[in-house]
């Protein structure tokens, strides 16, 4: 209640403004304005609102101000109506096996919404299970005020028990069970692994068996027992091989899936150095093992390893043999002994050699012993010599069954010898016919090398006489020299100049070579005319004239056959415009470019040809030219009806039966003969020949056909008047 001391004078009216009376949330709190005792209209909640703030006013009836406003603090007293809420109903946390007691392991925490400065929300943690309880019951224990789960006990051990869940209650009313409100939450515990189990071998000897000469080969797996956790850094085991295979031909290898070890050749082995190894091999961990743990002894175990004895092939120990040797040796030389050796000593085996490859077919091997010699002489000048080296390859094989093989390639290095004598260069030149003008650089090659080149002599031989007669040479240096005329003129023409070339070998080699000079009319410059070089060539004025004569007739020839060409052309235009195939109205009759040869074909006598015997009793007519523009008075003949082939299957058949049907018509006239046309008998279908008329009654102008030719004068002069030749 709120009074003023002037309440005895005068009447006063009592307010409250602020949060809870006029402002949000409103109502809250009421006065009444004649006594001010102040009410609280519905319950409070702490948690909502802690405190208010208010201000109370007095006034007269008339609102007049009678006193100062005066501030109002109410407070809400708390009240344990709120249980202690976790912030997680499952926490996970995790701790190392073999951990000592007060290792830390997690933090709960559960929040109370009453006042944490009294004991309505003083909050205490406990621990009310946990499963299992191995090694012990009491394993873990719980700060009761800030929730920090640490282990009370020792062995914690993964391999036995991998997870721990534990019952967590927090209690306010600072932990009193008997007035203090509870909740619990559940925190799960997982015993992590550490290595403190060494990997151990399921056996201590193993044994495995691999043929020499194999790499990349498994020959034993090594099995191992590890109880830390599968596929971890404390689990994966690391094989070393401690002892028993000093030149390192194993290795092992890890199976990330199984863990076994896989003993693997790296390098081969071979049976006749060493039969079997015996190998020491020791296994750990990739993570090294915990404190305090120590190896097993089971970590060590022996791999037994037998080599197995195969086949192998012979070899060269110089596979690349080189001997050095002058050409020219003779056939049958004994060169050298290329021999292959057998790894195989064991098995006794004997070997035959043979070549492989001999490009040149020089060489001869014997079988037994592999000695060879020569087949033939050795030519450092062949085709097949390279660098000077000849190279062929030789192959020797054991007798097991297959056999095996190895290869050797010997090389021989050929000494020069002078053997070849050198030749003259060049084999043809000209030089002009009278001296002074030029002259003829000649050289030599020679197919040895040096010493047995250069320099060269270069000399004319004696005889004939007439060769130092005309000739003379100028040596320059040892390689070239020059060849010139020694007479004043020499006639023009080509000539055998013999040259003898000596080389400077040990001993020399000589060679006289022919070189071909033509010689030849010059102008001032020294070069030859065209004139003098068909004489050099050896061409007289007679075949001049007859190559010229030959030309002249092979153009005449040419030409007369292109105007034979046109003129044949012309006659056939002419022809197909005497003949228009349009305006021809016979029946049956084929049209034809090319109906046969020229007028000497035509040429014949009308006398010589006879009627058919078959139908000399029909006509009463003499043989000879018969009228085609009467009626015939005998009777009109009957001709046989060709039988009609209907749609033959084949258009052989069909063109062979008109072909026979032809040959046996009895009215057909003689091949190649003139076409005499006789009366076409009724019902033609071409009509009469008097319905060709003139399109006009006058005379007509037939003068044009002048103009035809020759083939067509009997016409013209029938129609046109010409008087006949």
């Amino acid at each position: 209640q709120i009074r003023s001391d002037k309440d005895n004078d005068i009447p006063i009216r009592y307010s409250i403004t602020g949060v809870g009376a006029d402002q949000p949330p409103m109502e809250v709190f009421s006065i009444d304005s004649m006594s001010g005792r102040m009410y609280v209209t519905r319950p409070m909640d702490r948690e909502e609102r802690a405190s208010y703030h208010l201000r109370a006013h007095a006034v007269d009836m008339n609102g007049n101000k009678v006193e100062n406003p005066i501030d109002l603090y109410i407070y809400v007293i708390d009240m344990n109506d709120n249980r202690p809420e976790f912030l997680n109903q499952v926490y996970n946390g995790s701790v190392d096996e073999g951990s000592k007691p007060g290792t830390y392991v997690m933090t709960v925490t559960a929040n109370d919404a009453d006042d944490s400065t009294t004991a309505n929300g003083m909050v205490r943690y406990r621990v009310v299970t946990q499963t299992p309880q191995s090694p012990s019951q009491n394993m873990f224990t719980i700060n009761s005020e800030t929730g920090d789960i640490i282990t009370v006990a020792a062995g914690l051990d993964r391999e036995k028990v991998q997870q721990y869940t534990v019952i967590v209650q927090a209690t306010d009313m600072e932990g009193n069970l008997n007035y203090g409100l509870s909740n619990t939450a559940t925190a799960i515990i997982t015993v992590t692994d550490v290595n403190d189990n060494p990997p151990e071998f399921t056996t201590s000897t193993y044994a495995g068996e691999v043929p020499e000469n194999r790499v990349e080969t498994v020959v034993a797996n090594l099995t191992v027992m590890d109880r830390d956790q599968p596929h971890s850094p404390n689990w994966n085991a690391v094989y070393r091989i401690i002892s028993g295979d000093p030149s390192g031909h194993f290795s092992i290898r890890t199976d990330p899936v199984t863990n076994e070890g896989m003993v693997t050749v790296v390098k081969a082995v071979d049976y006749e150095l060493n039969r079997a190894f015996m190998l020491t091999v020791m296994v750990s961990n990739q993570a090294p093992l915990a404190s305090g743990i120590q190896m097993s002894f089971q970590s060590t175990a022996g791999v037994t390893i037998s080599v197995m004895d195969i086949n192998e092939a012979p070899y060269f120990p110089s596979n690349h043999k080189l001997i050095r040797l002058e050409e020219g040796v003779p056939m049958g030389t004994v060169l050298t002994t290329f021999s292959a050796v057998d790894p195989d000593r064991f098995m006794q085996q004997a070997m035959r050699y043979s070549k492989l490859s001999d490009p040149a077919n020089w060489l001869h091997i014997n079988t037994t012993n592999g000695q060879i010699t020569t087949a033939a002489v050795l030519d450092r000048e062949s085709v097949y010599i390279k660098n000077n080296i000849y190279e062929a390859t030789f192959l020797a094989a054991d007798n097991e069954i297959p056999p095996a093989s190895g290869t050797g390639t010997l090389q021989i290095y050929l000494i020069d010898i002078n053997d070849n004598a050198p030749e003259l260069l060049p084999k043809e030149a000209q030089i002009c016919e009278r001296p002074g003008l030029n002259a003829i650089n000649i050289t030599a090659a020679d197919a040895d090398v040096d010493p047995n080149i250069g320099p060269y002599v270069f000399e004319l031989p004696f005889m004939p006489a007439t060769v130092r007669r005309n000739w003379t040479i100028t040596r320059l240096n040892g390689d070239y020299a020059q060849l010139s005329l020694r007479i004043l003129y020499l006639e023009a023409g080509m000539y055998d100049v013999p040259i003898v070339v000596t080389d400077s070998g040990n001993p020399p080699l000589s060679n006289t070579s022919v070189i071909k000079v033509k010689v030849c009319s010059c102008d001032e410059n020294g070069d030859c005319t065209t004139v003098g070089a068909v004489a050099a060539a050896g061409l007289g004025t007679g075949a001049i004239v007859a190559i010229l004569i030959c030309i002249v007739i092979l153009l005449t020839m040419v030409l007369l056959f292109v105007v034979w060409m046109k003129r044949r052309e012309k006659e056939r235009h002419t022809k197909q415009l005497l003949i228009d195939p349009e305006d021809d109205v016979r029946d049956n009759i084929l049209k034809y470019d090319e109906e046969g040869g020229g007028e000497e074909d035509q040429d014949y006598d009308l006398s010589q040809l006879q009627q058919p015997e078959a139908m000399e009793h029909m006509l009463s007519k003499a043989p000879g030219v018969r009228r085609v523009d009467e009626r015939p008075v005998g009777a009109e003949p009957q001709y046989p009806a060709r039988p009609m082939v209907p749609h033959p299957g084949d258009i052989g058949d069909f063109i062979n039966e008109g072909l026979r049907a032809a040959d046996n018509d009895p009215t057909a006239p003689p091949y190649d003969s003139l076409l005499v046309f006789d009366y076409e008998g009724s019902g033609s279908t071409a009509g009469s020949v008097s319905s060709l008329n003139s399109s006009s009654s006058g005379d007509q102008d037939y003068d044009y056909l002048n103009d035809w030719g020759p083939r067509f004068k009997k016409l013209a002069d029938m129609y046109g008047g010409g008087d006949e030749d």
